[in-house]
Parts: structure tokens; C-alpha cells; sequence
């Protein structure tokens, strides 16, 4: 008799939930056939059966939290089993609205809590507080750090005065219906308050015609679909166009650790990708040396493994900037919030026909709204809106980035 062992699921990862029995007890497993999805606050598993038998015993439900070096079934080797038939994908039904409520969690998030006050917003405290402390001082936006500096003092928000709202208490309406957080969704709840309260988040808007891109992807799509296996989207120019302006604008693609700001030299872009078990943010790695057929296969593999439940612990974890379209879902405007610890994150919305003025002509053009969330601890308003400047640019004159100029 086998025991099925959760494994070790990586650092800092002690518990999972089962998610899924792929297999039931009295079904033939073949040796290394997965048996059962483990849900984590990272990534989905699946146990694999360590010998070729039969499944004999459930020793978890779904739903039932398990423990690393817990036994949560059993497979008897040699065992002749009946076949199983192949496992139906589960919520079926509901997968198509998934994605959507994934996305739409994220936004309530960032609309609850007060965004961080600008420079100047802020009253100080009373002088001869003596040395100051460091890691508040990175805390700050870099226009007040030299200002508290020369003061010795540290300016104190306003909105840090007004109590938390009390978490809502009483009896549940028996019209509504109560779910139990899965652990991704409780991760990424905890990862948007986090964001919320430990950096200084700002956000800055802009627009792109994007008549260039469409009118150069219409041109080339079939050759470069023919050419490389893969479809030629809109993607590709975003990541080549923030490449560009992360290394003209380094703060965006960096991160603050303790008092330290860390500048990354490697461009490790997380691309939102919804799932029906949620919203994850898998790592596309060295963005910069990659070509637009790279980048595109790249994404295209990043989103089917999320989808499947195939992604690692590595392809989470390690990003430098990130990017997120909830213009697929029809967002015409979005305040995306940080991947924290990452300082920078560009939101790209719906393509959307307007009437524009183009030397002095009003013209209808396709156009996006795009939004850059920095943390205003490492990058200064001016830069953020450069930033934006240059990735517009880039995306209105695309060859540019062919040319790299």
C-alpha cells in the first residue's frame, strides 16, 4: 500500500486545499497519473500516484485543509481498478464569468481604500523628534524626503489619524449565499491591502492612438502567424514599449526593501492572466531579449498553464514590473493596484473609436486609455508621467521599437 504525501509545495508554503479528486476510490491510476489537485495560496498541484494500482482510500475531502507530510489517500499497488472516465472540468458552467469576477475583485479593492496623499498633503509634526528613522523616511515620497531632512522631522498623514472601519459583524441574511475564501483568493486579498498600506501609490492616465499598431498588425498578422506559429495581439508592443521606458525611467521597474530601493537591470514582466479560480500574475522573463514572436509564445504559454492549473512556484514569483488589460473585458478606464513589492504596474483598457483633433483636423481614431499605479517612494510624479509619455510614444511610432530608438 502507497500513501499519498503532500509533498513539500516551496518556501514558506506549509498548507493546501483539496481542490479537486481527479480519481475515485476503486479507480485504476497509472504510475505518475495525477490523483488530486492541491490548491495553495500561490499555485494549484496535483499529487501524482507514486505506483500503478488502484486508488483504495480518501483520506481528505474537498475542501479539507491538509499540512505538509499529511496522508490524504492511498494506492494499492498491482490492484486491478475499474477505469475512471476522464474527470469533468469543474464549474463547467459558470467558467466563462469567472474571469470577469476575478478581475472585478481587484477593482472593489482599490476603490475602498484612500489613495495615499500627494506631496504637500501632509502636516508635520512638531519639531525635536531627533533622528530620523529610516525605514519611515523610504516610506515617503522623494519630494518630501529632503524637506524632512532639513527639518529633522517627519511630515505625519492626515488619513492616519482617522480610525479603521470596524470589520462588518451580525447575523447573515439567509437570502445570501457564504464561500469560504479559497487560499489564492485570501492571498490576494491579503496582497491588495498590503500594497495599500505599505507603499505610497499613485496613479497617472493617458491616451494612445493606436492607429499605428493596428494598421502595422493588420499588415503582418497572417505572415507573422505563418512565420512563427504563433498570433501577432497588442501585447507584445506593450511589453517591448515598457522595456523601452523602464530603462529611461528605472524607478518604475524597481522595488523598496527595508531602506534600500532596489534598480533592477533585467526585465521580468508579470502579465495578468484570470483563471476561474482567480486573478494570477504568472512572469514572462527577459522581456528585453525576447522578439515580438518571443514575447507573444511566451504569453500564449504563461496563460494556457495558468488555465490548466500547470504553473510553478518560479513562473510567480521574481517579477520586476507588471502588466495588466482588463481592456478584454470591455474597462474603459482602471486604477490597477500594485504587485507588491514591484514599484510599477501599466493598466491597458478597451480600444475605443473617438473623434480626435490631428493637425487641426477632427479625425476618428482608435484609442486607449492607459494607466501607470507607481509607488511615490521611489518614483516622482514627473518621471511617472514620462514614463507614460514614452510608452505612448513608442506605441504611436512602433517602429521605433524596431529600431530601438
Amino acid at each position: 500500500m502507497a500513501d499519498l504525501v503532500v509533498p513539500q509545495l516551496g518556501e514558506s508554503i506549509t498548507e493546501a486545499v483539496i481542490a479537486r479528486w481527479l480519481k475515485n476510490v476503486g479507480d485504476a491510476v497509472a504510475l505518475d497519473e495525477p490523483i488530486v489537485d492541491l490548491e495553495t495560496d500561490k499555485i494549484t498541484v496535483q499529487l501524482p500516484s507514486p505506483v500503478a494500482g488502484a486508488l483504495t482510500a480518501q483520506a481528505a475531502e474537498v475542501g479539507a485543509t491538509v499540512k505538509v507530510g499529511d496522508v490524504v489517500g492511498q494506492v494499492e499497488a498491482g490492484k486491478a481498478g475499474k477505469a475512471a472516465p476522464a474527470p469533468a472540468k469543474p464549474d463547467a458552467a459558470p467558467a466563462k464569468a469567472a474571469p470577469a469576477k476575478a478581475e472585478a475583485a481587484p477593482a472593489k479593492a482599490e476603490a475602498a481604500p484612500a489613495k495615499a496623499p500627494a506631496s504637500g498633503a501632509t502636516a508635520p509634526v512638531a519639531a525635536g523628534l531627533g533622528k530620523i528613522d529610516e525605514a519611515a523616511l523610504m516610506k515617503l515620497p522623494p519630494s518630501q524626503r529632503r524637506t524632512a531632512r532639513e527639518k529633522g522631522e517627519l511630515p505625519q498623514a492626515a488619513a492616519a489619524a482617522r480610525p479603521r472601519p470596524a470589520a462588518p459583524t451580525g447575523p447573515i441574511d439567509p437570502r445570501d449565499e457564504v464561500v469560504t475564501m479559497s487560499p489564492l483568493r485570501k492571498r490576494i486579498a491579503e496582497r491588495l491591502v498590503q500594497a495599500q498600506q505599505e507603499t505610497a501609490s499613485l496613479t497617472t492616465f493617458n491616451e494612445v492612438d493606436m492607429t499605428a499598431v493596428m494598421a502595422l498588425r493588420g499588415r503582418y498578422k497572417d505572415a507573422f502567424e505563418k512565420e512563427h506559429g504563433v498570433k501577432l495581439g497588442f501585447m507584445s508592443f506593450f511589453v517591448k514599449a515598457c522595456v523601452a521606458a523602464c530603462k529611461l525611467f528605472p524607478g518604475v521597474n524597481a522595488e523598496v526593501r527595508d531602506t534600500q530601493v532596489i534598480y533592477k537591470k533585467h526585465y521580468d514582466f508579470g502579465i495578468a492572466v484570470s483563471t476561474p479560480r482567480g486573478l494570477v500574475v504568472p512572469v514572462l522573463r527577459d522581456c528585453d531579449q525576447r522578439s515580438f514572436a518571443e514575447v507573444e509564445d511566451g504569453i500564449l504559454e504563461l496563460a494556457v498553464r495558468a488555465r490548466d492549473g500547470k504553473l510553478g512556484l518560479d513562473d510567480l514569483t521574481g517579477g520586476t514590473f507588471s502588466i495588466t488589460n482588463g481592456g478584454i473585458y470591455g474597462s474603459m478606464m482602471s486604477t490597477p493596484l500594485l504587485n507588491y513589492p514591484q514599484s510599477g504596474i501599466l493598466g491597458m483598457h478597451n480600444i475605443v473609436k473617438r473623434a480626435i483633433v490631428v493637425d487641426d483636423q477632427v479625425q476618428v481614431r482608435p484609442m486607449m486609455y492607459v494607466a501607470l499605479t507607481y509607488d511615490h517612494r521611489v518614483v516622482d510624479g514627473r518621471e511617472a508621467v514620462s514614463f507614460l509619455v514614452a510608452v505612448k510614444e513608442r506605441l504611436e511610432a512602433p517602429d521605433r521599437m524596431l529600431l530601438e530608438v
